[in-house]
Protein backbone atom coordinates (compact mmCIF):
# COMPACT_ATOMS: atom_id res chain seq x y z
CA UNK A 1 0.00 0.00 0.00
CA UNK A 2 1.51 3.43 -0.69
CA UNK A 3 1.93 6.00 1.90
CA UNK A 4 -0.92 8.21 0.54
CA UNK A 5 -3.51 5.78 0.80
CA UNK A 6 -1.97 4.50 4.26
CA UNK A 7 -2.51 8.66 5.26
CA UNK A 8 -5.65 8.76 3.58
CA UNK A 9 -7.13 5.79 6.17
CA UNK A 10 -6.15 7.71 9.15
CA UNK A 11 -7.22 11.16 8.08
CA UNK A 12 -10.79 9.72 7.67
CA UNK A 13 -10.27 7.06 11.34
CA UNK A 14 -9.49 10.82 12.78
CA UNK A 15 -12.07 12.68 11.31
CA UNK A 16 -14.57 10.16 12.45
CA UNK A 17 -13.32 10.11 15.61
CA UNK A 18 -13.61 13.81 15.40
CA UNK A 19 -17.07 13.71 14.47
CA UNK A 20 -18.29 10.84 16.64
CA UNK A 21 -17.00 12.85 19.88
CA UNK A 22 -18.48 16.44 18.57
CA UNK A 23 -21.73 14.50 18.31
CA UNK A 24 -21.61 12.75 21.78
CA UNK A 25 -20.68 16.50 23.17
CA UNK A 26 -23.54 17.62 21.82
CA UNK A 27 -25.78 15.32 23.44
CA UNK A 28 -24.62 16.07 26.73
CA UNK A 29 -24.75 19.98 26.07
CA UNK A 30 -28.21 19.42 25.10
CA UNK A 31 -29.23 17.39 28.40
CA UNK A 32 -27.52 20.53 30.57
CA UNK A 33 -29.51 22.57 28.56
CA UNK A 34 -32.59 20.95 29.19
CA UNK A 35 -31.55 20.44 32.91
CA UNK A 36 -31.16 24.30 33.58
CA UNK A 37 -34.14 24.83 31.65
CA UNK A 38 -36.20 22.48 34.20
CA UNK A 39 -34.31 23.64 37.13
CA UNK A 40 -35.19 27.53 36.02
CA UNK A 41 -38.91 26.16 35.68
CA UNK A 42 -38.52 24.89 39.18
CA UNK A 43 -37.72 27.64 40.49
CA UNK A 44 -40.42 29.54 39.49
CA UNK A 45 -42.80 27.07 40.94
CA UNK A 46 -41.34 27.22 44.48
CA UNK A 47 -41.29 30.68 44.35
CA UNK A 48 -44.96 31.21 43.41
CA UNK A 49 -45.70 28.53 46.29
CA UNK A 50 -43.65 30.81 48.53
CA UNK A 51 -45.31 33.62 47.71
CA UNK A 52 -48.74 32.38 48.17
CA UNK A 53 -48.03 30.85 51.63
CA UNK A 54 -46.41 34.74 52.75
CA UNK A 55 -49.68 36.52 51.08
CA UNK A 56 -51.62 34.07 53.37
CA UNK A 57 -49.79 35.19 56.84
CA UNK A 58 -51.73 38.76 56.52
CA UNK A 59 -55.32 37.12 55.95
CA UNK A 60 -54.72 34.13 58.77
CA UNK A 61 -53.78 36.58 61.51
CA UNK A 62 -56.73 38.89 60.29
CA UNK A 63 -59.04 36.51 60.60
CA UNK A 64 -57.99 34.38 63.57
CA UNK A 65 -56.65 37.60 66.13
CA UNK A 66 -53.90 35.94 67.10
CA UNK A 67 -50.83 37.18 68.49
CA UNK A 68 -48.70 34.44 67.78
CA UNK A 69 -46.84 33.89 65.11
CA UNK A 70 -48.47 32.21 61.93
CA UNK A 71 -46.46 30.07 59.70
CA UNK A 72 -42.90 31.28 61.17
CA UNK A 73 -41.27 28.85 58.69
CA UNK A 74 -42.14 30.97 55.82
CA UNK A 75 -40.91 34.42 57.89
CA UNK A 76 -37.58 32.27 58.33
CA UNK A 77 -36.96 31.38 54.90
CA UNK A 78 -37.15 34.74 53.69
CA UNK A 79 -33.34 35.52 54.52
CA UNK A 80 -31.94 32.13 53.79
CA UNK A 81 -30.69 30.78 50.57
CA UNK A 82 -31.60 27.08 49.84
CA UNK A 83 -30.89 24.72 47.68
CA UNK A 84 -34.42 23.87 45.55
CA UNK A 85 -34.83 20.80 47.03
CA UNK A 86 -34.56 22.00 50.57
CA UNK A 87 -36.76 24.89 49.69
CA UNK A 88 -39.31 22.13 48.54
CA UNK A 89 -38.78 20.36 52.09
CA UNK A 90 -39.77 23.42 53.88
CA UNK A 91 -42.24 24.92 51.86
CA UNK A 92 -43.87 21.38 52.08
CA UNK A 93 -43.61 21.66 55.85
CA UNK A 94 -45.27 25.54 55.90
CA UNK A 95 -48.40 24.21 53.48
CA UNK A 96 -49.10 21.32 56.75
CA UNK A 97 -49.18 24.32 58.69
CA UNK A 98 -51.22 26.44 56.17
CA UNK A 99 -53.65 23.24 56.10
CA UNK A 100 -53.94 22.81 60.15
CA UNK A 101 -54.93 26.56 60.57
CA UNK A 102 -57.66 26.49 56.95
CA UNK A 103 -58.86 22.72 59.29
CA UNK A 104 -58.36 24.27 62.86
CA UNK A 105 -60.26 27.60 61.86
CA UNK A 106 -64.10 27.29 59.73
CA UNK A 107 -63.84 30.80 59.57
CA UNK A 108 -60.90 31.27 57.46
CA UNK A 109 -62.38 28.88 54.42
CA UNK A 110 -64.99 31.31 54.07
CA UNK A 111 -62.07 34.24 52.78
CA UNK A 112 -62.41 33.96 49.04
CA UNK A 113 -58.52 35.03 49.10
CA UNK A 114 -57.64 31.92 51.44
CA UNK A 115 -60.00 29.74 49.22
CA UNK A 116 -57.42 31.34 45.95
CA UNK A 117 -54.50 30.87 47.67
CA UNK A 118 -55.54 26.99 48.76
CA UNK A 119 -56.56 26.19 45.07
CA UNK A 120 -53.47 27.79 43.51
CA UNK A 121 -51.41 25.71 46.23
CA UNK A 122 -52.89 22.72 45.09
CA UNK A 123 -52.13 23.43 41.09
CA UNK A 124 -48.83 24.20 42.14
CA UNK A 125 -48.09 20.90 43.83
CA UNK A 126 -49.08 19.07 40.58
CA UNK A 127 -46.83 21.51 38.50
CA UNK A 128 -43.74 20.76 41.24
CA UNK A 129 -45.06 17.28 41.36
CA UNK A 130 -44.51 16.86 37.18
CA UNK A 131 -41.21 19.18 37.28
CA UNK A 132 -39.34 17.01 39.27
CA UNK A 133 -40.47 13.71 37.39
CA UNK A 134 -39.37 15.61 34.21
CA UNK A 135 -35.69 16.56 35.98
CA UNK A 136 -34.86 13.03 37.82
CA UNK A 137 -35.87 11.64 34.04
CA UNK A 138 -33.17 14.28 32.26
CA UNK A 139 -30.58 13.19 35.11
CA UNK A 140 -30.92 9.72 34.58
CA UNK A 141 -30.31 10.08 30.71
CA UNK A 142 -27.97 12.19 31.16
CA UNK A 143 -25.62 10.00 34.20
CA UNK A 144 -26.22 6.74 31.73
CA UNK A 145 -24.43 9.56 29.15
CA UNK A 146 -21.84 10.08 31.77
CA UNK A 147 -21.69 6.02 32.92
CA UNK A 148 -21.72 4.12 29.47
CA UNK A 149 -19.02 3.17 27.56
CA UNK A 150 -17.91 5.13 24.84
CA UNK A 151 -19.83 8.35 25.86
CA UNK A 152 -17.78 7.81 29.14
CA UNK A 153 -14.53 8.82 27.79
CA UNK A 154 -15.77 12.28 26.62
CA UNK A 155 -17.30 12.64 30.13
CA UNK A 156 -13.91 11.97 31.19
CA UNK A 157 -12.21 14.36 28.82
CA UNK A 158 -14.39 17.56 29.52
CA UNK A 159 -14.67 16.43 33.06
CA UNK A 160 -18.67 15.37 33.71
CA UNK A 161 -19.56 13.94 36.85
CA UNK A 162 -22.76 12.40 37.32
CA UNK A 163 -25.87 14.66 39.08
CA UNK A 164 -27.72 13.93 41.85
CA UNK A 165 -31.86 13.40 41.70
CA UNK A 166 -34.03 16.15 42.32
CA UNK A 167 -34.36 14.74 46.04
CA UNK A 168 -30.51 14.53 46.58
CA UNK A 169 -30.10 11.22 46.19
CA UNK A 170 -27.07 9.61 45.17
CA UNK A 171 -27.07 6.16 43.66
CA UNK A 172 -23.35 5.50 44.41
CA UNK A 173 -23.13 5.98 47.66
CA UNK A 174 -23.43 3.94 51.49
CA UNK A 175 -26.07 5.41 52.01
CA UNK A 176 -29.06 2.57 51.67
CA UNK A 177 -31.88 4.44 53.71
CA UNK A 178 -32.34 6.96 51.57
CA UNK A 179 -35.92 5.94 49.70
CA UNK A 180 -37.93 8.21 52.05
CA UNK A 181 -40.68 10.84 51.98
Amino acid sequence: MSAFFITLIIIIFICLILIWFVNTYNKFQSFIIRINEVEANIDTTLRKRFDLLNKSIGIIKGNIETDKEVLPLIVKLRSRKLSNFELDRQLYEAINEFNYYKETYPKLSENDTLFKIDISLTESEHEITALRKYYNDIITDYNKLVKKFPSNLVAFIIKYKEKTYYDGKNMNDDITNDFKL
